[in-house]
């Protein structure tokens, strides 16, 4: 769906944050296919009618990826900004609203890509569109790239780039993506999770083999039983608990501003022998911090067997793993054995390194711009607990920030939320968040 150019707010979106998420959300761009083309165009026309230069980089036309920048003083290194466009499907999900209508209801935009994470690249925008119109020069360049196929590992999109096109990163040391910067309520207190770090990516294949034979003889201990039995185990078996730098700073500052007894509760969590258990007691809160202290697999695709009568001796599972910072693949493999025994084969199928030394260069500046927007409130560092295209940018030695700032209700689960059905965002929270980035604009660097 196009968005015309005709609306009358066309030439002033970046005033209307919500307006332009709205607009974003009516290109379905699911991906797979993906088919950014149409979103990134919509977005190409803003950026170039307010006067940026901007430059379209594809490996494959229909999905394109943009970069423009906002040129600065050069007091500072360069500021990256980026998102991606594209969005997970919304297949045999019940909706309260169509996913991809962008409606604004009960005080909230509805829409896939609401939270993940075409949120973050309306805000973005308007910031950028707001600096150009009111005269801003940074004090270093911002760049902005607006990336397609994150969703899918990102090969048509920031990998792309990185491979083949470093020279537009060329001297930025930071940057500012997803997810970070919503805030969560504990007891009464609201913290910002800002992002500094996230887990690896390591995709595994799992193997279990047994007799097979006619589907007509009772088959007993054969490779359905070996899937099962490697399924609930799986299934009721956490990985053991490592408590990474993060994660430990997280939980000791939040902790601290904790009242008695949370702030000894909490504690608790860095005490490996009692960990699971606070995480049990905690409850949703509990499921949240779980993935931080833990490599986590989770079985997303089973094959096996072609004919109905016939028995299959060979049963695959493929398997979404997610490594902490200082750990790799043969860790993983060795705890999920230690679980599981040796009668599963087990092999890597896509890794992928993220860095475990972090820059906190510019954290100080982050955090102190949320407590100036919202006095009282306290940041924290967060370890995220999935995958964005932080990990490619890496490579070029770039530090991402998740700073996508949301000031959000108390009962607002935003890791339910996002890749659910009835995605949304409160309307303030765009408004908010777009304040802050403009402010960072005004503040990096000085």
């Amino acid at each position: 769906m196009g968005i015309p150019e005709s609306s009358p707010d066309f030439a002033n979106i970046y005033r209307h944050p919500a307006e332009l998420l709205q607009n974003l959300i009516r290109f379905d761009t699911t991906n797979p296919p993906g088919n950014e083309a149409a979103c990134v165009g919509y977005i190409d026309k803003l950026l170039t009618g307010a006067g940026f230069e901007t430059v379209l980089l594809a490996k494959d036309e229909n999905r394109p990826n943009l970069i423009t920048r906002l040129k600065g003083k050069g007091n500072a290194p360069p500021l990256l900004m980026y998102g991606h466009v594209d969005v997970v499907t919304t297949a045999n999900q019940v909706w309260k609203y169509p996913p991809f209508e962008g409606k604004e209801a009960e005080g909230f935009i509805w829409g896939r890509g609401a939270l993940d994470m075409k949120n973050g690249v309306a805000m973005m925008i308007a910031a950028l569109l707001r600096a150009k119109d009111e005269g801003l020069t940074p004090e270093g360049d911002v760049i902005l790239a607006v990336l397609s196929d994150e969703e899918a590992a990102g090969d048509f999109g920031a990998r792309f780039l990185v491979e083949n096109h470093p020279e537009h990163f060329e001297g930025v040391r930071y940057a500012i993506g997803e997810f970070g910067g919503h805030s969560t309520t504990i007891g009464n207190k609201r913290f910002y999770s800002i992002q500094t770090t996230e887990k690896q990516m390591c995709w595994l294949r799992a193997t279990v083999r047994g007799p097979g034979g006619h589907g007509a003889r009772p088959m007993r201990g054969g490779a359905m039983k070996k899937l099962s039995s490697f399924l609930e185990t799986l299934d009721k078996t956490r990985l053991p608990v490592h408590i990474t730098p993060v994660a430990r700073q997280m939980i000791e500052e939040t902790a601290l501003i904790l009242p008695f007894p949370k702030r000894f509760i909490f504690r608790q969590i860095l005490k490996p022998y009692l960990t699971d258990f606070i995480l049990k007691f905690l409850g949703e809160m509990g499921r949240n911090l779980g993935a931080l202290l833990h490599n986590t697999v989770n079985a997303t695709i089973v094959r096996g067997g072609e004919k109905i009568n016939v028995i299959p001796s060979e049963i695959t599972v493929d398997m979404d793993g997610r490594i902490l910072p200082g750990y790799d693949a043969d860790d993983m493999i060795r705890e999920i054995r230690a679980i599981a025994g040796d009668d599963v084969e087990i092999e890597v199928l896509r890794h992928e390194v993220y860095p475990s030394k972090v820059n906190m260069g510019l954290f100080g500046l982050l955090a102190d711009i949320m407590s100036d927007a919202d006095p009282g409130s306290n940041s924290v560092p967060f370890l995220l607990p999935a995958i964005t295209d932080g990990r490619i940018f890496a490579r070029l030695g770039i530090q991402t920030y998740g700073f996508i700032p949301m000031k959000l209700p108390a009962d607002f689960n935003f890791f339910e939320t996002i890749h659910a059905a009835d995605e949304r965002i409160p309307i303030e929270a765009v408004t908010f968040g777009t304040d802050i980035l403009y402010t960072l604009l005004q503040r990096y660097g000085r």
